[in-house]
Protein backbone atom coordinates (compact mmCIF):
# COMPACT_ATOMS: atom_id res chain seq x y z
CA UNK A 1 0.00 0.00 0.00
CA UNK A 2 2.91 1.92 0.19
CA UNK A 3 2.01 5.52 -2.07
CA UNK A 4 -1.49 4.68 -2.27
CA UNK A 5 -3.38 8.11 -1.90
CA UNK A 6 -7.39 8.04 -2.36
CA UNK A 7 -8.24 9.22 -5.58
CA UNK A 8 -10.81 11.99 -4.73
CA UNK A 9 -11.87 14.12 -1.70
CA UNK A 10 -15.34 11.64 -1.46
CA UNK A 11 -12.90 8.91 -1.10
CA UNK A 12 -10.97 11.18 2.10
CA UNK A 13 -14.17 11.68 3.60
CA UNK A 14 -14.66 7.72 4.07
CA UNK A 15 -11.10 7.63 6.11
CA UNK A 16 -11.48 6.10 9.23
CA UNK A 17 -11.45 8.69 12.01
CA UNK A 18 -8.97 6.23 13.62
CA UNK A 19 -6.57 6.78 11.02
CA UNK A 20 -5.98 10.24 12.49
CA UNK A 21 -4.10 12.85 10.05
CA UNK A 22 -0.41 13.64 8.63
CA UNK A 23 1.42 16.31 10.41
CA UNK A 24 1.18 19.13 8.04
CA UNK A 25 2.32 22.99 9.09
CA UNK A 26 4.65 23.90 11.26
CA UNK A 27 4.72 20.29 12.52
CA UNK A 28 6.03 19.05 9.46
CA UNK A 29 8.43 21.82 9.22
CA UNK A 30 9.38 20.80 12.65
CA UNK A 31 10.05 16.94 11.42
CA UNK A 32 12.06 18.40 8.63
CA UNK A 33 14.52 19.85 10.60
CA UNK A 34 14.89 16.85 12.98
CA UNK A 35 18.21 15.35 12.86
CA UNK A 36 16.77 11.60 13.13
CA UNK A 37 14.45 12.26 9.37
CA UNK A 38 15.95 12.03 6.40
CA UNK A 39 15.39 11.27 2.86
CA UNK A 40 11.27 12.09 3.56
CA UNK A 41 11.31 9.50 6.65
CA UNK A 42 12.60 9.07 10.31
CA UNK A 43 15.80 6.78 10.65
CA UNK A 44 16.00 4.12 13.22
CA UNK A 45 19.41 3.82 14.82
CA UNK A 46 22.16 1.07 14.50
CA UNK A 47 20.14 1.40 10.43
CA UNK A 48 17.26 0.32 8.49
CA UNK A 49 14.89 -1.65 9.92
CA UNK A 50 13.29 -4.75 8.69
CA UNK A 51 9.01 -3.58 9.40
CA UNK A 52 7.48 -6.18 7.67
CA UNK A 53 7.92 -10.29 7.68
CA UNK A 54 11.05 -11.13 6.08
CA UNK A 55 10.70 -14.34 3.74
CA UNK A 56 7.89 -14.81 1.52
CA UNK A 57 4.18 -14.28 2.76
CA UNK A 58 3.59 -18.05 1.97
CA UNK A 59 5.90 -19.27 4.43
CA UNK A 60 4.65 -16.41 7.04
CA UNK A 61 1.17 -17.53 5.96
CA UNK A 62 1.96 -21.36 6.86
CA UNK A 63 3.33 -20.06 10.69
CA UNK A 64 0.85 -17.87 11.16
CA UNK A 65 -2.82 -20.23 9.87
CA UNK A 66 -1.42 -23.50 11.52
CA UNK A 67 -3.59 -25.77 12.66
CA UNK A 68 -1.46 -27.41 15.58
CA UNK A 69 -0.12 -24.04 16.84
CA UNK A 70 -2.79 -21.30 16.61
CA UNK A 71 -4.91 -22.76 19.13
CA UNK A 72 -1.97 -21.85 21.32
CA UNK A 73 -1.66 -18.16 20.97
CA UNK A 74 -4.43 -17.49 22.60
CA UNK A 75 -5.53 -18.32 26.61
CA UNK A 76 -7.75 -21.63 26.61
CA UNK A 77 -9.09 -20.26 30.30
CA UNK A 78 -9.60 -16.65 31.39
CA UNK A 79 -6.86 -14.84 32.33
CA UNK A 80 -6.49 -14.28 36.10
CA UNK A 81 -7.27 -10.38 36.56
CA UNK A 82 -6.81 -8.16 39.94
CA UNK A 83 -9.70 -6.28 39.32
CA UNK A 84 -8.00 -2.54 40.36
CA UNK A 85 -10.17 -0.75 43.40
CA UNK A 86 -10.19 2.36 44.88
CA UNK A 87 -8.47 1.33 47.98
CA UNK A 88 -5.54 -0.61 45.96
CA UNK A 89 -4.64 3.47 44.78
CA UNK A 90 -5.70 5.76 47.59
CA UNK A 91 -3.23 4.60 49.77
CA UNK A 92 0.60 6.50 48.76
CA UNK A 93 3.27 3.89 47.75
CA UNK A 94 5.70 3.71 50.96
CA UNK A 95 8.71 3.94 48.79
CA UNK A 96 6.76 6.47 46.68
CA UNK A 97 6.82 4.67 43.57
CA UNK A 98 4.32 2.44 42.33
CA UNK A 99 3.25 0.94 39.47
CA UNK A 100 0.57 -1.09 38.06
CA UNK A 101 0.30 -2.98 34.64
CA UNK A 102 -2.70 -2.93 32.93
CA UNK A 103 -2.17 -5.21 30.34
CA UNK A 104 -0.27 -4.99 26.93
CA UNK A 105 1.99 -1.61 27.41
CA UNK A 106 -0.36 0.16 29.35
CA UNK A 107 1.44 1.01 33.09
CA UNK A 108 0.15 3.44 35.53
CA UNK A 109 2.83 4.73 37.27
CA UNK A 110 2.12 6.57 40.69
CA UNK A 111 5.76 8.43 41.22
CA UNK A 112 6.46 10.53 44.24
CA UNK A 113 3.10 12.32 43.95
CA UNK A 114 2.53 12.49 40.73
CA UNK A 115 0.40 9.91 38.42
CA UNK A 116 1.95 9.02 34.85
CA UNK A 117 -0.01 6.65 32.28
CA UNK A 118 1.85 5.29 29.50
CA UNK A 119 0.64 4.36 25.91
CA UNK A 120 -3.17 3.73 27.98
CA UNK A 121 -5.38 0.87 25.62
CA UNK A 122 -8.96 0.64 26.74
CA UNK A 123 -10.59 -0.52 23.43
CA UNK A 124 -11.51 -4.07 22.69
CA UNK A 125 -9.71 -3.97 19.51
CA UNK A 126 -6.17 -2.46 18.66
CA UNK A 127 -7.73 -1.83 15.15
CA UNK A 128 -9.01 1.37 13.40
CA UNK A 129 -12.07 -0.43 12.90
CA UNK A 130 -14.67 -1.90 15.84
CA UNK A 131 -15.42 -4.79 14.01
CA UNK A 132 -12.71 -6.23 12.99
CA UNK A 133 -8.76 -6.41 14.58
CA UNK A 134 -7.03 -8.16 17.30
CA UNK A 135 -9.39 -8.39 20.69
CA UNK A 136 -8.35 -8.41 24.10
CA UNK A 137 -8.02 -11.53 25.37
CA UNK A 138 -8.72 -10.14 28.74
CA UNK A 139 -10.78 -7.60 30.28
CA UNK A 140 -9.25 -4.14 31.54
CA UNK A 141 -8.69 -4.43 35.21
CA UNK A 142 -10.76 -1.30 35.86
CA UNK A 143 -13.04 1.38 33.85
CA UNK A 144 -10.68 4.12 32.96
CA UNK A 145 -13.27 6.59 34.56
CA UNK A 146 -12.26 4.84 37.90
CA UNK A 147 -8.83 5.78 37.39
CA UNK A 148 -8.41 8.47 38.61
CA UNK A 149 -6.80 12.19 37.43
CA UNK A 150 -3.51 11.53 35.68
CA UNK A 151 -0.99 14.09 35.50
CA UNK A 152 0.61 12.93 32.10
CA UNK A 153 -0.53 10.18 29.82
CA UNK A 154 2.89 8.93 27.53
CA UNK A 155 2.29 7.77 24.15
CA UNK A 156 5.37 5.79 22.32
CA UNK A 157 4.33 6.04 18.96
CA UNK A 158 1.36 5.77 16.88
CA UNK A 159 0.45 1.93 16.19
CA UNK A 160 -3.10 0.76 17.36
CA UNK A 161 -2.13 -1.42 20.38
CA UNK A 162 -0.24 2.01 22.11
CA UNK A 163 -2.57 5.07 20.44
CA UNK A 164 -5.86 4.12 20.96
CA UNK A 165 -8.94 6.43 19.95
CA UNK A 166 -11.46 5.46 22.23
CA UNK A 167 -9.56 5.80 25.48
CA UNK A 168 -7.92 9.05 24.46
CA UNK A 169 -11.41 10.66 23.28
CA UNK A 170 -12.22 9.81 26.87
CA UNK A 171 -9.18 11.61 28.18
CA UNK A 172 -9.86 14.54 26.04
CA UNK A 173 -12.64 15.53 28.79
CA UNK A 174 -10.01 15.51 31.31
CA UNK A 175 -7.09 18.13 32.58
CA UNK A 176 -4.45 15.65 31.29
CA UNK A 177 -1.51 16.58 29.41
CA UNK A 178 0.12 14.45 26.53
CA UNK A 179 3.45 13.83 26.29
CA UNK A 180 4.34 12.75 22.96
CA UNK A 181 6.90 11.45 19.98
CA UNK A 182 7.35 14.02 17.37
CA UNK A 183 4.58 14.24 14.85
CA UNK A 184 2.05 12.12 16.91
CA UNK A 185 0.22 15.37 18.46
CA UNK A 186 -1.40 15.69 14.71
CA UNK A 187 -3.46 12.64 15.84
CA UNK A 188 -4.47 14.06 18.95
CA UNK A 189 -5.16 17.13 17.88
CA UNK A 190 -7.70 15.93 14.88
CA UNK A 191 -9.21 13.73 17.94
CA UNK A 192 -10.03 16.94 20.09
CA UNK A 193 -6.65 17.26 22.48
CA UNK A 194 -6.18 20.79 22.61
CA UNK A 195 -2.57 21.74 21.76
CA UNK A 196 -1.28 23.32 24.99
CA UNK A 197 -1.96 19.92 26.89
CA UNK A 198 0.44 18.38 24.02
CA UNK A 199 4.18 18.38 24.62
CA UNK A 200 5.54 17.02 21.57
CA UNK A 201 9.17 15.56 21.40
CA UNK A 202 11.99 14.50 19.29
CA UNK A 203 14.76 12.52 20.89
CA UNK A 204 16.74 13.63 23.50
CA UNK A 205 14.38 16.54 24.17
CA UNK A 206 13.08 16.73 27.44
CA UNK A 207 9.97 18.58 29.31
CA UNK A 208 8.98 19.35 32.85
CA UNK A 209 5.48 18.38 34.09
CA UNK A 210 4.56 18.68 38.07
CA UNK A 211 7.95 18.18 39.50
CA UNK A 212 8.83 14.93 36.74
CA UNK A 213 11.11 15.40 33.89
CA UNK A 214 10.34 13.25 30.91
CA UNK A 215 12.71 12.75 28.00
CA UNK A 216 11.82 10.94 24.53
CA UNK A 217 14.78 8.42 24.13
CA UNK A 218 15.71 6.20 20.72
CA UNK A 219 13.91 3.05 20.04
CA UNK A 220 14.10 1.11 17.00
CA UNK A 221 10.64 0.52 15.36
CA UNK A 222 8.43 2.25 12.87
CA UNK A 223 4.80 3.97 12.49
CA UNK A 224 1.71 4.24 10.80
CA UNK A 225 -1.58 3.99 11.31
CA UNK A 226 -3.22 4.96 7.75
CA UNK A 227 -3.20 2.89 4.27
CA UNK A 228 0.23 3.90 3.76
CA UNK A 229 2.88 4.50 5.93
CA UNK A 230 4.32 7.85 5.65
CA UNK A 231 6.75 7.72 8.22
CA UNK A 232 6.28 11.11 9.41
CA UNK A 233 5.83 10.27 13.14
CA UNK A 234 8.20 9.28 15.70
CA UNK A 235 8.16 6.42 18.20
CA UNK A 236 10.36 6.64 21.49
CA UNK A 237 11.01 5.17 24.45
CA UNK A 238 10.59 7.41 27.24
CA UNK A 239 12.76 8.00 30.58
CA UNK A 240 10.53 10.04 33.43
CA UNK A 241 12.62 11.17 36.51
CA UNK A 242 11.70 12.98 39.65
CA UNK A 243 14.03 13.64 42.63
CA UNK A 244 13.70 10.58 44.11
CA UNK A 245 13.13 8.38 40.88
CA UNK A 246 13.73 7.28 37.88
CA UNK A 247 11.85 4.84 35.89
CA UNK A 248 12.20 3.90 31.82
CA UNK A 249 9.18 2.53 29.22
CA UNK A 250 10.81 0.82 26.20
CA UNK A 251 7.78 1.38 24.12
CA UNK A 252 8.22 -0.90 20.96
CA UNK A 253 12.01 -1.55 19.97
CA UNK A 254 14.05 -4.01 18.73
CA UNK A 255 17.28 -4.81 20.83
CA UNK A 256 20.02 -2.00 19.88
CA UNK A 257 23.22 -0.22 20.94
CA UNK A 258 21.53 2.70 22.06
CA UNK A 259 20.42 1.14 25.24
CA UNK A 260 23.19 1.51 26.35
CA UNK A 261 23.88 5.11 25.84
CA UNK A 262 20.12 5.76 27.36
CA UNK A 263 21.23 4.17 30.59
CA UNK A 264 24.68 6.34 30.77
CA UNK A 265 22.87 8.94 30.51
CA UNK A 266 19.69 9.06 32.56
CA UNK A 267 19.85 5.77 34.63
CA UNK A 268 20.11 3.70 36.76
CA UNK A 269 16.59 2.97 36.74
CA UNK A 270 14.62 2.10 39.87
CA UNK A 271 11.94 0.19 36.95
CA UNK A 272 12.33 -0.43 32.84
CA UNK A 273 9.26 -1.48 31.42
CA UNK A 274 10.37 -3.64 28.76
CA UNK A 275 8.46 -4.83 25.50
CA UNK A 276 9.14 -8.68 25.53
CA UNK A 277 5.90 -9.76 23.29
CA UNK A 278 4.84 -10.13 19.88
CA UNK A 279 8.34 -11.08 19.34
CA UNK A 280 9.28 -13.03 15.65
CA UNK A 281 11.87 -14.56 13.29
CA UNK A 282 9.85 -13.15 10.69
CA UNK A 283 10.33 -9.28 12.14
CA UNK A 284 13.81 -9.50 14.07
CA UNK A 285 14.75 -5.80 14.15
CA UNK A 286 11.44 -4.05 15.74
CA UNK A 287 10.44 -6.49 18.96
CA UNK A 288 12.37 -8.02 21.50
CA UNK A 289 12.56 -11.68 22.47
CA UNK A 290 12.45 -12.29 26.41
CA UNK A 291 16.47 -12.44 25.96
CA UNK A 292 16.80 -9.54 24.27
CA UNK A 293 14.67 -7.64 26.52
CA UNK A 294 16.91 -8.97 29.43
CA UNK A 295 19.94 -7.93 27.86
CA UNK A 296 18.07 -4.43 27.61
CA UNK A 297 17.72 -4.17 30.84
CA UNK A 298 21.30 -4.76 31.93
CA UNK A 299 22.14 -2.21 29.00
CA UNK A 300 19.88 0.52 30.81
CA UNK A 301 21.07 -0.51 34.18
CA UNK A 302 25.22 -0.27 33.25
CA UNK A 303 25.27 -3.86 33.58
CA UNK A 304 24.62 -4.17 36.96
CA UNK A 305 22.07 -6.75 37.56
CA UNK A 306 21.51 -5.58 40.85
CA UNK A 307 20.05 -2.73 39.66
CA UNK A 308 16.57 -2.31 39.58
CA UNK A 309 13.22 -4.03 38.51
CA UNK A 310 12.28 -4.90 35.04
CA UNK A 311 8.41 -5.40 34.57
CA UNK A 312 7.36 -7.45 31.17
CA UNK A 313 4.92 -5.74 29.24
CA UNK A 314 4.07 -5.98 25.42
CA UNK A 315 2.45 -9.62 25.96
CA UNK A 316 -0.61 -11.30 27.49
CA UNK A 317 -3.58 -8.97 26.27
CA UNK A 318 -3.52 -9.23 22.37
CA UNK A 319 -2.67 -11.73 19.96
CA UNK A 320 -0.30 -10.30 17.63
CA UNK A 321 2.76 -12.91 16.50
CA UNK A 322 2.95 -16.87 16.43
CA UNK A 323 4.47 -17.90 19.55
CA UNK A 324 2.37 -18.84 22.44
CA UNK A 325 0.47 -16.96 24.34
CA UNK A 326 2.46 -17.97 27.44
CA UNK A 327 6.03 -17.96 26.39
CA UNK A 328 6.77 -14.72 26.99
CA UNK A 329 6.43 -15.14 30.36
CA UNK A 330 8.02 -18.69 30.60
CA UNK A 331 10.93 -17.02 28.72
CA UNK A 332 11.65 -14.07 30.79
CA UNK A 333 11.81 -15.91 34.29
CA UNK A 334 14.54 -18.06 33.17
CA UNK A 335 16.37 -15.06 31.41
CA UNK A 336 15.90 -12.81 34.65
CA UNK A 337 17.30 -15.55 36.46
CA UNK A 338 19.89 -16.71 34.68
CA UNK A 339 20.71 -12.81 34.44
CA UNK A 340 20.40 -12.00 38.29
CA UNK A 341 18.02 -10.03 37.33
CA UNK A 342 14.60 -9.24 39.43
CA UNK A 343 11.63 -9.26 37.90
CA UNK A 344 8.30 -8.47 38.67
CA UNK A 345 5.38 -10.47 37.44
CA UNK A 346 2.25 -9.06 38.79
CA UNK A 347 -1.27 -10.30 37.63
CA UNK A 348 -2.95 -7.33 35.55
CA UNK A 349 -3.91 -5.10 37.28
CA UNK A 350 -2.39 -5.76 40.81
CA UNK A 351 -0.37 -2.56 41.89
CA UNK A 352 3.20 -3.54 43.21
CA UNK A 353 5.93 -1.23 44.83
CA UNK A 354 9.83 -1.58 43.24
CA UNK A 355 11.36 -1.19 46.36
CA UNK A 356 9.54 -4.57 47.31
CA UNK A 357 8.61 -6.81 44.56
CA UNK A 358 6.61 -10.04 45.10
CA UNK A 359 7.80 -13.84 44.46
CA UNK A 360 7.21 -14.35 41.08
CA UNK A 361 4.49 -17.26 40.62
CA UNK A 362 3.56 -18.46 37.24
CA UNK A 363 -0.06 -17.57 37.19
CA UNK A 364 -0.23 -17.61 33.53
CA UNK A 365 -0.18 -21.38 33.61
CA UNK A 366 -3.63 -21.48 34.63
CA UNK A 367 -4.84 -19.75 31.63
CA UNK A 368 -2.74 -21.44 29.20
CA UNK A 369 -2.61 -24.60 26.79
CA UNK A 370 -0.20 -26.96 28.45
CA UNK A 371 2.48 -27.88 25.67
CA UNK A 372 2.59 -31.16 24.75
CA UNK A 373 5.78 -32.05 26.55
CA UNK A 374 4.21 -30.51 29.70
CA UNK A 375 5.27 -27.53 31.53
CA UNK A 376 9.10 -27.35 32.83
CA UNK A 377 10.07 -27.59 36.29
CA UNK A 378 9.01 -25.02 38.56
CA UNK A 379 10.90 -23.88 39.73
CA UNK A 380 12.84 -24.36 36.73
CA UNK A 381 15.87 -26.51 36.36
CA UNK A 382 19.23 -24.47 35.88
CA UNK A 383 22.69 -25.49 34.94
CA UNK A 384 24.83 -26.18 38.14
CA UNK A 385 28.66 -25.81 38.28
CA UNK A 386 29.47 -28.97 37.05
CA UNK A 387 27.80 -28.07 34.16
CA UNK A 388 24.98 -30.34 35.06
CA UNK A 389 21.37 -29.68 35.36
CA UNK A 390 20.77 -28.90 39.16
CA UNK A 391 17.31 -27.82 40.79
CA UNK A 392 17.52 -24.17 42.00
CA UNK A 393 15.24 -25.43 45.00
CA UNK A 394 12.84 -27.83 45.61
CA UNK A 395 10.40 -24.80 47.69
CA UNK A 396 6.57 -24.81 46.07
CA UNK A 397 5.89 -21.51 43.98
CA UNK A 398 5.00 -19.43 46.56
CA UNK A 399 8.47 -19.86 48.25
CA UNK A 400 10.58 -19.03 44.74
CA UNK A 401 12.70 -16.45 46.06
CA UNK A 402 13.50 -18.07 49.37
CA UNK A 403 17.12 -18.88 48.44
CA UNK A 404 17.90 -15.80 46.19
CA UNK A 405 16.92 -13.54 48.92
CA UNK A 406 19.24 -15.62 51.64
CA UNK A 407 21.81 -15.50 48.66
CA UNK A 408 21.78 -11.35 47.90
CA UNK A 409 19.89 -10.01 51.11
CA UNK A 410 19.99 -6.51 49.87
CA UNK A 411 17.56 -7.62 47.20
CA UNK A 412 14.01 -7.72 48.88
CA UNK A 413 11.74 -9.47 46.51
CA UNK A 414 14.71 -11.10 44.03
CA UNK A 415 12.97 -13.84 41.89
CA UNK A 416 14.66 -17.51 41.94
CA UNK A 417 13.65 -18.54 38.76
CA UNK A 418 15.71 -20.05 36.17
Amino acid sequence: MAGFRFPSSGLRALRPEAFGVDPSGERMARIRRSPHFRDGVFQNPGGAARTRPSGSMLEFAKVFFDRDTRPRRAPKSPVPIHPTTYADLAKPPVDGLRLTWMGHSSVLAEIDGRRVLFDPVWGERCSPFPFAGPKRLHPVPLPLAALGPVDVVVISHDHYDHLDLPTIKALVGTDTLFAVPLGVGAHLEHWGVPADRLRELDWHETTKIGGLTLTATPARHFCGRGLRNTQHTLWASWVVASDEHRIYHSGDTGYFEGFKDIGAEHGPFDATMIQLGAYSDFWPDIHMTPDEAVRAHLDLQGGDPAAGVMLPIHWGTFNLATHPWAEPAERTTRATHKAGVTMAAPVCGEPFEPASVPPVTPWWRAAAEEPAEGWPTWPPVVAGPDGADAQDAQAAPDALDTQDTQDRPDRPGSVAVG
